[in-house]
């Protein structure tokens, strides 16, 4: 708290970054609330014979907002696993990470760190059918990169780990960064799978179709079924709300605190009146600096001054100090 009973800059500083803080964990969780309520309230369509027709007389030939479950099957010559035999898929992720450790210069330890070098996705139009093999209608995944819930199965994974040289050992204790190696992993999504799908169904040239959603809602295509994915997407809103509350009750004790703190100074300078200690607020002022013969601190902040001393009022360099006596 500064002299004139004003906050601090830290203080203010403090209390706009949590209450900034909040309002973007706050915002994040709405966003994730309203995504779980929305995913609620889709529209429940099973894969059957009568698909096109229903479509067929709902307006605009579609349903904004669908979950469809079902079996995915290649529409063309499906993918081969790089590393798995007789593994066939309709998407296919590589990803190279590069584990390191890092010198923290703060707590003198080592941490983990990793970073992607290399990804390439591949895919092949796939459709989902139905679990009865006696329905022959399918819907046609559109762009399904564009999913926000993208469940892939790894197929394999493997770590090579860096060379290691004594050489190389002074140049990672040198530069602080230490490579343990690099992670190998392949994704898929198999042939055969069991698919949630969440988005647009249409109906486009008596061919139906899963689209991206409209309205700024969210895309899923997970191995998940309904109800887990429901429950996956309410932990996580649940989770965001409670960090934004945490934060939220962090921002309210920094105001507290700062408000509680100003308070306490205002009635110290009310209880010592014009005789408050100009550094500390809190005790009688009773030292006398020389030569500039300014009284305007208690003895304990004296001492606490940094050499060379000077005057906290004028700055100018105190030779001596003469002790007051209030009677």
């Amino acid at each position: 708290m500064d002299p004139d009973g004003k906050a601090s800059v830290a203080q203010l500083l403090l209390l706009g970054t949590s209450s900034a803080l909040t309002a973007l964990l706050f915002s994040v969780y709405r966003r994730r609330s309203a995504a779980a309520a929305a995913l609620q309230e889709a529209t429940k369509v099973s894969i059957s014979q009568d698909l096109r027709g229903l479509l067929s007389e709902s307006p605009g030939k579609c349903v904004p907002y669908a979950v469809i479950e079902g079996v995915v099957r290649s529409a063309k010559e499906a993918l081969s696993s790089q590393f798995v035999d007789n593994c066939k898929g309709v998407m296919e992720r590589l990803t190279l990470r590069e584990k390191t450790m890092v010198w923290n210069r703060t707590t003198h330890l080592w941490n983990d760190c990793e970073k992607i070098i290399h990804q390439r996705t591949n895919t092949v139009p796939f459709d989902l059918a139905s679990h009865d093999d006696g329905v022959a209608t399918t819907v046609r995944v559109v762009r399904p990169l564009d999913a926000a819930e993208l469940d892939l199965e790894t197929t394999y994974e493997k770590f090579h780990p860096a060379v290691r040289s004594l050489t190389n050992a002074i140049g990672h204790f040198l530069s602080g960064e230490r490579p343990r190696g690099v992670q190998e992993t392949e994704e898929m999504l198999r042939v055969g799978d069991s698919v949630t799908a969440v988005g647009e169904l249409v109906l486009d040239r008596d061919a139906v179709q899963l689209r991206p959603p409209k309205q700024d809602l969210r895309y899923f295509l997970s191995r998940r079924s309904y109800d887990a994915l429901l429950a996956k997407q309410r932990r996580g809103a649940r989770a965001w709300g409670l960090l934004a509350l945490a934060c939220g009750l962090a921002a309210c004790g920094a105001l507290a605190y700062v408000l509680w703190r100003r308070g306490r100074d205002r009635r110290a300078l009310a209880r010592l009146g014009g005789d408050a200690c100009a550094v500390c607020l809190s005790r009688r002022r009773a030292c006398v600096f020389l030569h500039c013969g300014h009284v305007c601190s208690c003895e304990e902040c004296y001492r606490a001054l940094p050499q060379p001393k000077r005057c906290p009022i004028c700055r100018a360099a105190v030779d001596r100090v003469v002790a007051l006596y209030n009677s």
